[in-house]
């Protein structure tokens, strides 16, 4: 299937006579199409919430559209919950998932009232203390199955090598202790696989989560108000890939849902999700545009990007889809390897990629970079982090983060010996 970029390079060149390449520019229209398509695909759950993972795009303008949305905020730090507040993210409209949590942290979410969602059994004294024996009414444990987690005759993931989560039980010992505390209501949260398209992965999660939910509710006689299904589901990332079909997810999720929890007179509980690749990668593109060429063993094109733009295929040999705006329908008949101007060799969006003619000045759209994409920048090289757009809904656009300045890198120098001509 065919990628597709979602601005032209007539709108990209009304941007860039404001606001210089590289910049990540995101797609408002299609942000808000993917989180009412999402919804739709849960409705059958009276209490269906998604809680963006503000790691994926910590921005306050794309949190702030998500919760037009309905959507809360899943955060994993001190600074990642202050943003949630900053866009009236609070109470149980944020969830806060951590681990090796330091006490400024949790104290944070407890006094923000969010969902606390615990990472281990020792995690119950901790919060005690926190919260000086005051705990709040609803408390959620992170479960961690051990060995592998299959789907079929496939191996998705190895749970049992993760640091995250508790076993079964743990996670009874944890409630009898917690309702003794006072907790009246619990949730269940796992993250067992990552960036799956396969639209079984959430139906057989939820299976093993509500089979959980029963025997924990057996063993302990306690209450279950949610069961948190965390991410995972993926994005399609290459042209020739299946990309997730949510609805039939959402429908599969509602099956297992049907069998196992509602003859257990359990049915009152609610389904979370904390998607942040698949809410937001796709309505991303890496702006940049080609500098250099370079002609030895193979051919090269230089962006005025690099891996501290997008460091997913420099650090995992990610693929990205890369479109040159203004040739989209042109042949594919040169291959490029195209790379940053990090002092790294490994720096490359792309190796020995099928491209059409690439020319000094031209622009090219890096595709599927909404998520894990600024986020996870960085200042190697004294690289300074790009800018981040918004393409609104109306056709407009919005500079929503701008580019960092030598200034701001040298900023948190605690020193008056140095001057810096910025």
């Amino acid at each position: 299937m065919k990628k597709t970029p979602f601005v032209t390079l007539e709108k990209v060149k009304e941007i860039t006579d404001q606001i210089p390449t590289p910049f990540h520019l995101y797609d408002e229209a299609g942000i808000r199409r993917n989180a009412r398509a999402l919804k739709a695909a849960f409705a059958w759950n009276k209490g269906f919430r998604e809680y963006f993972a503000v790691k994926a795009t910590p921005n306050p303008y794309i949190l702030k559209i998500l919760k037009e949305e309905g959507c809360g905020c899943d955060c994993a730090s001190y600074t990642e919950l202050l943003l949630a507040e900053a866009v009236g993210n609070t109470g149980h409209d944020a969830m806060f998932s951590s681990n090796v949590t330091p006490e400024l942290d949790m104290r944070k979410a407890y006094e923000m009232g969010a969902y606390i969602n615990l990472d281990d059994a020792t995690h119950v004294e901790f919060l005690e203390k926190i919260c000086n024996g005051k705990l709040p009414d609803t408390v959620c444990l992170r479960y961690n199955p051990g060995g592998s987690f299959s789907l079929g005759n496939t191996i998705m993931d190895m749970p049992r090598d993760a640091k995250y989560g508790m076993t079964e039980d743990q996670m009874a010992g944890a409630i009898n202790r917690l309702m003794k505390l006072g907790v009246k209501h619990f949730g269940i949260h796992a993250f067992l696989a990552s960036n799956t398209t396969a639209n079984g992965y959430y139906p057989e999660l939820a299976s093993q989560l509500f089979r959980l939910a029963v025997r924990l509710r057996n063993a302990t006689g306690c209450h279950f108000a949610f069961i948190n299904l965390s991410g995972g589901v993926g994005v399609d990332y290459r042209p020739e890939q299946p990309g997730s079909n949510i609805a039939l997810i959402g429908d599969g999720v509602r099956q297992k849902y049907e069998e196992i929890l509602t003859p257990q007179g359990m049915d009152d509980i609610a389904i979370f999700t904390e998607l942040g690749r698949f809410m937001l990668a796709p309505y991303g593109h890496l702006i940049s545009t080609v500098l250099h060429q370079k002609h030895i063993y193979r051919e090269y094109v230089g962006l005025d990007a690099c891996a501290a733009d997008l460091m997913r295929p420099a650090m995992y040999g990610a693929y990205h889809h890369i479109t040159v705006l203004g040739k989209e329908d042109a042949i594919l008949d040169h291959v490029y390897d195209v790379t940053g101007g990090l002092c790294e060799n490994n720096d490359k969006f792309a190796i020995e990629r099928s491209l059409p003619e690439i020319e000094i000045g031209d622009i090219v759209a890096i595709h599927d970079t909404g998520a894990h994409g600024h986020s996870m920048g960085y200042n190697y090289n004294g690289k300074l982090r790009s800018a981040e757009v918004l393409l609104k809904a109306d056709g407009s656009f919005q500079l929503i983060r701008r580019a960092e300045t030598p200034r701001d890198y040298f900023a948190t120098f605690d020193c008056t010996e140095f001057k810096f001509d910025c």
